[in-house]
């Protein structure tokens, strides 16, 4: 008889208990950018440590980080410093008040200038380096030049005009390479197919360029087009730094009409659409490790791919909760570590917080 009064108790209590807070949304308020904005000040005229990732034709291919690479030698390695880059752009659209703005437009001018874009150019354009970046730094490039682009400000549309050159190149080398791709790269590292075309195809729109958004649609169609029953309980690696299965779904809520997007959803990821839908955060063991860091990347890249896909259908604004508490895991602890993390990993807290919090850009 007790036994049975407790668990009736005990039912009562579970039917009649507070429903859990909601989590909170991570703030990106000024504070929090000029937090951000420390890090890439920091490392964008750092040339060492470097890793330069070059194939070596002959001696003659060797050189310091800061001459082959004239715009883009900090922050470690080159995609690294073509995001650092543009998280200052983004920072000071969104915080012209930003306590190290006069810093940091100095720094962009600096880098950003005709003669450097042009030495990155001469770099590109050797023999040995037609796949070099592909498609990771491809991709942050021409973010950086959309977000240049979109900048209305005298500063942004000169270094637009300056980076230019390089973009219509990786713009020619997305032409001519994604025509030759058999098959997707499914990793959650810098080669993953679905997150290269999805900035390349943000670039694409905002300029209205025509060419790239038809065969960036047309392959990622063929590539993930018949996909199902992605094994997202399977991430995320121990090196992971995107969702393999979320940026599929990233890229194709973009190429995507909205009933074909939902329909094709319902069949790759069923459980999304549950609101029970749970998925734990990658746990960092050591931030001083750069490829363990790389699952602080992984929560902020999650986050924003949850973010744009309860943006784009609203049976799944569950998820913002989950791309919040994937944020807060990561966010307080992007400095706790070292040069590892620090050199890239604010660039992805602020491009999950400005997914996650529209605002409008002066």
């Amino acid at each position: 008889m007790i036994r049975q009064l407790f668990f009736i108790g005990l039912l009562i209590s579970c039917q009649t208990s507070p429903k859990m807070p909601p989590i909170s949304a991570p703030e990106l308020d000024l504070d929090q950018a000029n937090r951000l904005a420390e890090l890439p000040l920091r490392c964008l005229q750092q040339e060492y440590p470097n890793k330069l990732g070059q194939t070596l034709r002959d001696s003659a291919s060797l050189n310091t980080p800061r001459v082959l690479h004239p715009a883009f030698y900090g922050c470690f390695d080159w995609h690294s410093a073509v995001h650092g880059h543009w998280m200052l752009v983004k920072l000071l659209k969104l915080f012209p008040e930003l306590a190290s703005a006069e810093e940091a437009r100095a720094k962009l001018q600096e880098n950003l200038s005709a003669e450097h874009i042009r030495g990155e150019l001469q770099y590109f354009n050797r023999v040995e380096e037609k796949s070099y970046e592909r498609t990771y730094g491809w991709a942050w490039l021409l973010k950086l030049a959309e977000e240049l682009y979109t900048w209305q400000d005298p500063l942004g549309q000169e270094l637009y005009q300056n980076l230019q050159p390089l973009a219509d190149l990786l713009v020619d080398r997305y032409l001519e390479f994604l025509p030759k791709l058999r098959y997707p790269i499914r990793v959650g590292e810098h080669t993953n197919t679905a997150f290269g075309l999805s900035f390349a195809w943000d670039y694409a729109i905002t300029v209205g360029h025509e060419e790239l958004p038809a065969m960036i649609k047309q392959r990622a169609i063929s590539f993930y087009g018949q996909d199902q029953d992605c094994p997202i309980n399977w991430e995320p690696s121990g090196y992971d730094f995107l969702s393999p299965c979320l940026q599929e779904v990233d890229i194709m809520r973009r190429v995507l009409d909205e009933k074909e997007f939902a329909a094709w959803l319902s069949q790759f990821i069923p459980d999304l659409k549950k609101n029970t839908f749970k998925l734990r955060p990658g746990e960092v063991s050591d931030r001083s490790d750069g490829k363990l860091v790389h699952l602080d990347g992984v929560n902020f890249s999650r986050a924003w791919c949850l973010y744009g896909l309860a943006e784009t259908l609203t049976e799944y604004s569950h998820l913002r909760e989950l791309a919040h508490h994937h944020v807060n895991y990561s966010l307080n602890s992007i400095t706790d570590g070292g040069y590892e993390g620090e050199h890239w990993l604010a660039s992805f807290a602020l491009f999950a917080l400005s997914t996650g919090q529209p605002q409008t850009t002066p």
